[in-house]
């Protein structure tokens, strides 16, 4: 989402936090079938009708779809399309790299979450581009087991990209955000260092962290459907989220089947359920 975000911060008792879980489990069926779908020639709109239909057999609905005119249950942006690409008759090719992002709403609370996958064999940099955004965001999720504030998360992150690829940019003007009882909520969650430390970290706080890598220019522009954000210089990007919960223990991962148990290991941290 957008840079836009302020306001009162929603905190999730344990039971709500539960609640979300079960929501963030849907998501994680969605995100399977959609990488089930996809592969060499399959069309994104077919990507989309997979997931959809792993959220509705689920008794939840998915929340992108209609959510301010949004025509689609998942966004399917490929190759230099950084986010919100909409899916239809695009074909899926050898080589394209894909960010597959979507949500579920059940019982009245939403999770969000994001991948980016190959389409067969893809060129180096672009394994290198994936799996480095993937593990600025587990970063950031660590980060977020032990911030006091929630602008620790963006650093995190930041740092995370720098070290592994210094030449990649980051954008600033698409962020994480809070989640719970709607799907874009206070705080946003940057995924950069900034002086502004952001609001301070307490047990029920849920965020949505996703951070936004490309591997040129962090300059995009909107196509003419008012969705579509794609990088100018036409680089490829990524994009990776997990809707988290901080509890009173410490983090859950609401939107992975293990809550986060086998990459927190990997950094010293066990996920603490509400």
């Amino acid at each position: 989402m957008s840079l836009l975000r302020r306001g009162r911060v929603e905190l999730k008792t344990p039971a709500q936090i539960r609640a979300m879980r079960a929501s963030g489990l849907v998501t994680a069926s969605a995100l399977a079938a959609a990488r089930a779908a996809l592969a060499p020639g399959a069309r994104a709109a077919s990507v989309d009708a997979a997931a959809e239909a792993a959220i509705r057999a689920a008794g939840a609905a998915p929340n992108f779809l209609g959510y301010d005119g949004y025509p689609a249950s998942v966004c399917f942006s490929a190759n230099d399309v950084v986010v919100h690409g909409i899916p239809g008759e695009q074909v899926a090719r050898v080589g394209d790299i894909v960010s597959i992002d979507c949500g579920a709403v059940l019982d009245g609370w939403h999770s969000d979450a994001a991948v980016t996958l190959a389409v067969g064999e893809v060129d180096p940099r672009s394994e290198v581009l994936i799996e480095v955004t993937r593990a600025a965001l587990w970063d950031g999720i660590a980060a977020f087991a032990r911030a006091q504030h929630v602008g620790e998360i963006g650093a995190a992150i930041e740092a995370s990209v720098r070290a592994a690829e210094p030449s990649f940019g980051i954008l600033r003007e698409y962020v994480g955000h809070g989640i719970g009882s709607a799907m874009h909520m206070a705080p946003d969650v940057v995924n950069f260092a900034s002086r502004e430390r952001g609001p301070r970290v307490r047990p029920g706080l849920v965020l949505a962290i996703e951070p936004m890598v490309v591997e040129g220019s962090t300059a995009t522009s909107v196509d003419a459907d008012g969705w579509t954000v794609r990088t100018v210089d036409a680089a490829r990007a990524a994009h990776w989220e997990h809707t988290v919960a901080r509890t009173e223990g410490g983090i859950w991962v609401l939107t992975e089947p293990d809550g986060g148990a086998a990459e927190l290991a990997l950094r010293g941290i066990d996920p603490a359920p509400a």
